[in-house]
């Protein structure tokens, strides 16, 4: 902390001045029982929260034999080994709820003077200028450590109590805002994810375009002789495995699990109605570039379309042939079939797929980026088809038997452009949120540098000289803490005995 100006009135001192820093016993694993006094080891101290996961306990004797390593509610506690994560300091208090623990290694309590608000201590751990001293601390091995005596020695600052007191007041007030906002905008992705899913069956079940509809009431397709005349186009296909022929009757069971859609429009397999293409399984020894690669995570979240960015491999025409690669054109439909089932999207350049898609040859009868909707809407309808071993999976005749309403062509189109009207909105909405989310992560740290260069306390200074002079200033509460610890340690030292001179 020492780039930033503080005011006058304000001292700086190392850590160990006005806080104990006291590290862990080195408990053997050997003495570990199954229920006891809880041992407090770094896996339980987290970022602002104390977890209780794997815990170990030790012998109730123990508090006895160890009593200096007792860790009791609300005692501070920091982890010495990888103290720092996604860019936190590992600090938390340990649970008043929470019998006495014992202290293990690599974990240190920090006991702040008792006139000193802790609240005060444990927000100027939280600042940038605090971690900036963690990460230059820090041991160059393996793991990164921090000694005791490293974290001891770093640098604070110290105002006088009285302000002290005023500022973490003033900090729990404002960082208590930033963290409703902050609570809100991160419930926004959730909110727009069920939209999206909820834009998706209105899509497919017709009320989407109800206003459409009433307006073109002409366009409706006639259900009757549907897949014979859709066989006389030459449009059905038997994908459905070579003991089905032909798609099978689509059951009541089925209906249950599929968006319900409105009368009037057919509802037909996918695989009656494009043809389906599944890779070969031989994975490709070498890539040279040329016909995209395309794995699962090229899809994207909430979008149909590719994310061309992350694709790294492809494949030349030799390599196609090679190991007799199955090319995909641009406008056809693919689907994930292993581990997320369900996921789709339509092609915008010829691709190669892997044994974990599944791709559909779209016709006149369909429109890609309609069939493409079709699929993320019923999701559950996938989920419930696929068998699971470690993963999902499905086959064949499972991705080619969902069942979806055909409206016309013309129906088709509106519906796409309904749903990507909405999806834009949904789009612009999170990206102004996430905008707005770092905006709100970066206030907080905007928020601490201010109220450590004493600015949130400027003019309550000015308006309460007599709090932080003479003997309320700082130099004079160091002074008083120093003065107590002194005499504190020298009670603490035991009488040497006298040694009787022998006659």
């Amino acid at each position: 902390m020492k780039s930033n100006v503080i005011p006058k009135e304000w001292v700086r001192s190392e850590l160990q001045g006005f806080c104990n820093v006291l590290s862990g016993n080195a408990f053997k694993s050997k003495d570990f029982v199954s229920d006891g006094v809880p041992v407090v080891k770094i896996s339980n101290v987290q970022y602002g929260e104390y977890v209780e996961k794997n815990q170990e306990y030790l012998p109730s004797q123990y508090l006895d034999d160890y009593s200096n390593y007792i860790v009791s509610g609300d005692d501070l506690l920091i982890a010495l080994t990888r103290p720092i994560t996604n860019e936190k300091l590992k600090i938390c208090r340990y649970p008043k709820s929470r019998n006495q623990g014992l202290l293990n290694q690599r974990v240190a309590k920090l006991t702040a003077d008792k006139c000193l608000p802790e609240s005060f201590i444990l927000y100027q751990f939280r600042t940038e200028e605090f971690m900036k001293q963690v990460k230059a601390g820090l041991s160059e091995t393996l793991q990164p450590n921090l000694s005791p005596k490293s974290l001891a020695g770093f640098h604070c600052v110290l105002p006088p109590l009285a302000e002290q007191k005023v500022i973490a007041d003033k900090l729990d007030t404002l960082l208590a805002q930033v963290e409703t906002s902050k609570a809100r905008l991160d419930r926004i992705p959730q909110i727009l994810k069920t939209f999206r899913q909820s834009v998706l069956a209105a899509a497919v079940s017709g009320k989407l375009t109800e206003e459409w509809r009433a307006q073109c009431s002409s366009h409706n397709i006639d259900t009757s002789n549907f897949e014979d005349e859709l066989f006389l186009k030459g449009v059905t296909h038997g994908n459905f495995g070579k003991k089905l022929a032909k798609a099978p009757s689509i059951g009541t069971d089925e209906l249950d699990l599929v968006v319900r859609h409105i009368e009037g429009w057919p509802l037909v397999r996918v695989g009656s109605i494009c043809q389906s293409i599944v890779p070969n399984r031989d994975k490709p020894k070498k890539f040279s570039g040329g016909y995209h690669w395309l794995l699962t995570p090229h899809f994207r979240e909430h979008s149909i379309w590719i994310d061309y960015s992350k694709i790294e491999n492809g494949l030349s025409e030799q390599e196609v042939l090679e190991y007799k690669a199955k090319v995909i054109k641009s406008g056809n439909v693919i689907m994930s079939c292993v581990g997320r089932v369900g996921l789709s999207a339509v092609l915008e350049e010829d691709s190669v797929i892997n044994q974990q898609l599944h791709a559909f040859i779209i016709n006149s009868s369909i429109k890609a980026e309609y069939l493409a909707y079709c699929i993320r809407a019923n999701v559950k309808y996938f989920e419930a088809q696929a068998t699971s071993t470690t993963v999902s999976y499905l086959n064949k005749t499972s991705c080619n038997s969902l069942p979806i309403p055909l409206p016309s062509f013309e129906e088709q189109a509106e519906i796409v452009r309904q749903v990507e009207e909405l999806f834009a909105f949904a789009d612009s909405i999170e990206q102004k949120a996430n905008a707005a989310l770092e905006r709100v992560n970066n206030l907080t740290q905007s928020i601490l540098a201010k109220a450590f260069r004493g600015e949130l306390t400027a003019d309550w200074r000015a308006e309460s000289p007599e709090l932080i002079s003479g003997e309320n200033s700082a130099e004079a509460l160091l002074a008083k803490i120093k003065a107590e610890r002194d005499t504190l340690s020298s009670k603490k030292k035991p009488k040497k005995k006298a040694v009787k001179k022998a006659k």
